[in-house]
């Protein structure tokens, strides 16, 4: 059965990969940078095991390894789940013993190249310990343990969570948090980073190896990591900590099976469903405060999305910490530069920001084809809310970055090129999302999922965008650059000025030539986003 299961599996991802060319590229992409980050850590290991000591590649394993544990157990809730092609409920009817169907699932759901990569790094980091053929025998007892704790763990806690993860306040709050601590992340590390001081005497290994010891002594009794240090206890003669600590795996194991196999028996008779209900309407919302044409619908639709969509709200919450991040980087060196360009960035990302509108409506675009929507009042009704907003958002993001500097002769100039960028990167959203429309994550999923095959059209489709952006944003440039090296009110004005009229005019531009795209690829875009996987 547990054979079926695998065959099962691997014949729904060959179905997907016939399905879509991007799906298949995006495959082969995601395996070959899993091969290289996996390769990348072996030579790590390895160096530390032949190299140095076999010791370093214990701690290295031991903290690494409950590092793959955690993001197993913890990305998933994030992600909303895990991969649903073997989704268990499909297996209802059939009257397979739970204990059948809980270890068939658990061994396709390495069938992944999450899967494949972990399995690959367990058993050749478990090789560092070649040299000592009975520390690698356990070592590769415990490589099969890690990846048991990983896969059990993620099912046994994504199962349990289902009724929560459902839930759509639930996927709106974790969806700003997540972001909230990706964008978090660079700066923590610069700080961590600036805060410790290394000597150059080559002594970085006698600061850095007991404050290792001391974390891989604490984490290998815990459920992460007590799988990955059974070769380190082993190695040290350890005989009753490697006994210790091959209780807690084992136990880990077990209580990850029973709370799967129970949840997973709950949910097949009572399922999870979505709250479904939302909040309570309240009068028309945005559409009650705007005129009745096709243009003003669009646009209080588009409002709309942005307040409660997540994928939507979840960029907008990053925003405003794009200076906090540049800020952090740049606090160390003084130099504020980076900081400073901070408004013209932001700028740029929320005029850009409406660059897949027509990804994100995914089939709800099949309204704009029924009611007969014209381009010309889609494109508009799509760039007004940004309109509306955004020019405030990189104002006060200008005067922000110009107070902490102390650079206020600096500030005419930046809001020319702040504002000129915004029009511009507008005016190429506006054109091409009429002609590239590259999927995205449905309305409802996370926005930290990417639907397979969509890496490749993304980047290729962002990367044309910022190109053209580039090219037409070229004398808006010219001008702000010169206003900042040579100084001086009247460059200032003039970038101002210049940013605002070439911009707007840009934006019209931009809006014709997206209207006429449209107009004329209405049932192609139809036909691209209900095709979406």
């Amino acid at each position: 059965m547990v054979a079926r299961f695998l065959t099962l599996k691997l014949t729904l991802m060959g179905n997907t990969f016939r399905k879509s060319v991007w799906q298949t590229i995006g495959l082969i992409i995601a395996s070959l940078y899993a091969l290289g980050v996996v390769g990348t850590l072996l030579a790590l290991v390895g160096g530390l095991a032949f190299l140095e000591d076999p010791a370093w590649a214990g701690l290295a394993i031991t903290l690494g390894g409950a590092l793959t544990v955690l993001g197993w157990w913890i990305i998933p809730i994030f992600a909303f789940g895990v991969d649903a092609t073997l989704d268990p409920h499909r297996f209802t009817t059939f009257a397979i013993p739970r204990r059948t169907l809980v270890a068939g699932l658990a061994v396709a759901g390495l069938i992944s190249v999450p899967g494949f990569a972990t399995v690959l790094l367990a058993l050749g980091t478990a090789f560092a310990w070649v040299l000592e053929p009975g520390v690698l025998l356990v070592a590769l007892v415990g490589a099969v343990l890690g990846v048991a704790t990983c896969v059990i763990g993620s099912r046994a806690i994504t199962t349990a969570l289902a009724p929560v993860l459902e839930s759509r306040r639930y996927r709106e709050v974790v969806t700003i948090v997540a972001l909230v601590l990706v964008v978090m992340i660079g700066p923590l590390i610069s700080s961590l980073s600036n805060g410790f001081e290394v000597s150059v005497d080559g002594s970085v290994g006698d600061q850095l190896r007991p404050m290792f010891e001391q974390a891989a002594g604490v984490v290998g009794w815990t459920p992460f990591g007590a799988a990955w240090s059974l070769a380190s206890a082993a190695h040290d003669g350890d005989w009753l900590g490697l006994a210790g600590r091959l209780a807690v795996a084992l136990g880990t194991i077990a209580l990850g099976w029973l709370v799967w196999d129970r949840a997973l028996g709950r949910a097949l008779v009572s399922p999870p469903v979505g709250d479904g209900g939302g909040g309570r309407a309240k009068g028309l919302g945005a559409f009650g405060l705007v005129r009745f044409s096709p243009t003003w619908g669009v646009a209080a639709r588009t409002a709309t999305y942005w307040l409660r969509d997540p994928r939507y709200s979840g960029s907008i919450a990053v925003v405003p910490l794009l200076p906090v991040i540049i800020y952090f980087t740049t606090q160390s060196t003084g130099n504020y530069f980076m900081l400073l360009a901070t408004g013209p960035f932001v700028a740029w990302i929320l005029g850009f920001s409406i660059s897949n509108d027509i990804g994100y409506d995914y089939t709800a675009f099949a309204l704009h084809v029924a009611a007969g929507v014209d381009g010309k009042a889609d494109r508009w009704g799509r760039a007004i809310p940004m309109l509306l907003v955004a020019p405030l958002v990189a104002a006060i993001t200008v005067v922000a970055t110009v107070w902490v500097a102390d650079s206020w002769h600096l500030l005419l100039p930046l809001l020319g090129l702040a504002l000129g960028l915004l029009l511009v990167s507008t005016a190429v959203s506006c054109a091409v999302s009429a002609r590239l429309v590259y999927p995205v994550a449905k309305p409802g999923e996370s926005p930290l999922k990417s639907p397979q095959g969509a890496a490749v059209a993304t980047l290729v489709s962002q990367g044309l965008g910022f190109v053209i952006t580039l090219g037409l944003s070229v004398p808006v440039l010219a001008v702000g650059i010169a206003a900042l090296v040579l100084g001086g009110a009247v460059w200032g004005v003039a970038t101002l000025v210049l940013g605002v009229l070439y911009g707007a005019l840009m934006l019209v531009l931009g809006v014709r030539f997206g209207a006429r795209v449209y107009d004329r690829r209405l049932p192609e875009l139809l036909q691209q986003v209900q095709s979406f996987p």
